[in-house]
């Protein structure tokens, strides 16, 4: 960190910095832990066009998940721009390796979280998935949402970019027509939005904690798509959730489904490794 950065952050707290220190954990921004005589602090610093951008719509996601008092997530204290770079400062969480019991409280955290729903699909703000823009224009129909505001930006991207070819990608119509068949009776409920294994943390007191959202109101089997997509979860937290929110009658369609949203994303951030795993769901349902 640069020390004028440093200082203008030392300005803007209440409290001295004792020290810096680099650390993982920004994903694709650089990360610090500071030490202070009170508590630690998270800080990310991203010197990209869309950084402050990014860090807002975290931090709304972040506040937002809050809101909902069933599942914890860090305090977001500021996020700015400085110069060149954004960052955006938070309250740091010590975290531990999850337990058994770990995963099951996780499970009935984000059960509770997926008790929240909400009039419409989408969410009054837009926001990011990884670095990709991600819109989220409100609508009043789970699959017209999926299709128009997750399927087909990617595709579009994808085929802008060469990843995949136009005469692979199912048409408009082909898309209602099996979302529709396995879209159905599906509330908005709030989602994490990102759900992979690095995108939640058990504290050291053994509190799950959320965090990195791409939020927005949908069917609550997405953030459970994503968890199956990488893995990282264990049984307890699948059983413990399921107890909650039991699964529906088309339960391993959705998931199919919505990983193919997953995996579009990460062929359009990473290339071509994963341009198999797209075909082969596109090749399963249409």
């Amino acid at each position: 960190m640069s020390v004028k950065l440093f200082n203008y952050i030392s300005d803007k707290l209440t409290f001295n910095i004792k020290s810096t220190l680099p650390i993982h954990g920004g994903d694709i921004s650089k990360a610090y832990l500071i030490n202070t005589p009170n508590q630690q602090l998270f800080l990310k610093v991203n010197y990209t066009t869309n950084a402050f951008n990014m860090f807002c719509a975290e931090k709304y996601g972040l506040e937002l998940i809050a809101e909902t008092k069933t599942i914890a997530t860090p305090e977001v204290f500021f996020c700015e721009t400085y110069e060149d770079c954004s960052f955006i400062l938070m309250q740091y969480i010590e975290s531990k390796k999850p337990s058994v019991k770990d995963f099951k409280k996780l499970g009935i955290r984000l059960a509770d979280f997926h008790n929240i729903q909400n009039k419409y699909f989408g969410l009054k703000n837009d926001n990011f998935i990884g670095n990709l823009y991600q819109s989220n224009n409100i609508k009043m129909d789970w699959a017209t949402f999926y299709i128009e505001e997750r399927l087909v930006p990617q595709f579009r991207l994808a085929v802008s970019e060469k990843k995949i070819d136009k005469n692979k990608i199912p048409e408009r119509e082909q898309l209602y027509h099996v979302c529709n068949k396995y879209f159905i009776d599906i509330k908005p409920t709030i989602l994490h939005g990102d759900l992979w294994s690095g995108n939640f943390l058990i504290s050291s007191e053994g509190i799950p904690f959320l965090i990195d959202p791409s939020i927005y109101y949908g069917d609550k089997d997405v953030d459970i798509a994503m968890t199956k997509l990488f893995g990282g979860f264990s049984q307890s937290f699948y059983e413990a959730y399921i107890q909650h929110q039991p699964i529906n009658e088309y339960y391993a369609q959705r998931i199919d489904l919505y990983q193919l949203y997953y995996l579009l994303v990460h062929l359009n951030i990473f290339g071509e490794s994963y341009y198999n795993s797209v075909i082969e769901i596109i090749n399963k349902y249409w």
